[in-house]
C-alpha cells in the first residue's frame, strides 16, 4: 500500500517518462509535482517540501548526481536516483552522493512503486513534520498543501476531484504560470483543445471558491500567452 499523504517530486527532462510516471504514481495514491531539470527542481523545493524525490541522472544542464550532492547540504529528504547507466561506479557515485536508492532503466513501474513505498517506510515521522501543516494563504481562504484542503474561516471548501487535482498542481509551483496544456496532462487527459476549455471552465469555478470577485481574480491569476498563476499572499 501507498503512503496517500506522500507528496513525490519527479525529476526528469524526457516529458513521455515525466508524464508516465506522474500518471501512474498518482494512480497509486500518491501526490505528484513534476520538474523538467534541475533548475526547475530548484524552483519548486525553494517553495515546498517534499516526502521523496524520484531523480533522474542524465539531464542537460546540472546533472542529478550533482543536484543530489547539493540537495544533501541542507535537505535530508529521500532520493532515488534513475538513471540509463548501470555501471557500478555510477551507481556508486549517486550512492556517496546522498542518494538513498539507484534504480536503472528501463524498469518495471512497479519495481519503482516498490522501492519508493520502501523508502518511506524507513521514514520516521518527526514531531514537527505532525504538528506543522504547510499552508497558503489567498484572503480569507486557507489552503492546507499536505491534506489537500481548503478552508474559508472556519468552514471546509467542498473541492470536486478535478478542483483538488489542480489545487495541488498550481500548490506546487506557486508564482509560476502554468500552461492549459500543461494543466492538461497533469490531469492526466488526452491534449487536445476540447480539454484545454475544459480546464478553462475548471479554473472558472475553483475561482469562484477563492476569489472575492471571480471576474477580477486576485490569487488565480490569468498570466496572457503562459497560462494560470497562483499567487498566495
Amino acid at each position: 500500500m501507498s503512503d496517500p499523504d506522500a507528496h513525490l517530486l519527479i525529476v526528469d527532462d524526457d516529458e513521455r517518462i515525466r508524464g508516465l510516471l506522474q500518471r501512474f504514481l498518482v494512480r497509486h495514491g500518491f501526490l505528484v509535482t513534476a520538474a523538467r531539470d534541475a533548475a526547475h527542481a530548484r524552483r519548486v523545493l525553494s517553495g515546498l517540501e517534499f516526502d521523496l524525490i524520484v531523480l533522474d541522472v542524465m539531464m542537460p544542464g546540472e546533472d542529478g548526481v550533482s543536484l543530489t550532492r547539493d540537495l544533501r547540504k541542507t535537505s535530508q529528504t529521500p532520493i532515488l536516483l534513475l538513471t540509463a547507466k548501470a555501471d557500478t561506479d555510477d551507481r556508486i557515485a549517486g550512492l556517496e552522493a546522498g542518494a538513498d536508492d539507484y534504480l536503472s532503466k528501463p524498469f518495471e513501474p512497479k519495481e519503482l512503486l516498490l522501492r519508493i513505498n520502501a523508502i518511506l517506510r524507513r521514514m520516521p515521522e518527526t514531531e514537527a513534520d505532525a504538528k506543522a501543516p504547510k499552508l497558503l494563504t489567498l484572503g480569507p481562504v486557507r489552503y492546507d498543501i499536505e491534506r489537500g484542503e481548503m478552508w474559508r474561516g472556519q468552514d471546509l471548501v467542498r473541492l470536486t476531484a478535478t478542483e483538488a487535482q489542480l489545487m495541488r498542481i498550481f500548490s506546487a509551483s506557486p508564482g509560476e504560470a502554468v500552461s492549459r496544456a500543461q494543466l492538461v496532462e497533469d490531469l492526466g487527459r488526452d491534449r487536445d483543445q476540447s480539454q484545454e476549455r475544459a480546464v478553462d471552465v475548471q479554473i472558472t469555478r475553483l475561482r469562484r471558491k477563492i476569489e472575492a470577485d471571480p471576474k477580477q481574480p486576485r490569487y488565480l491569476q490569468t498570466v496572457r500567452g503562459a497560462g494560470y498563476m497562483l499567487a498566495p499572499d
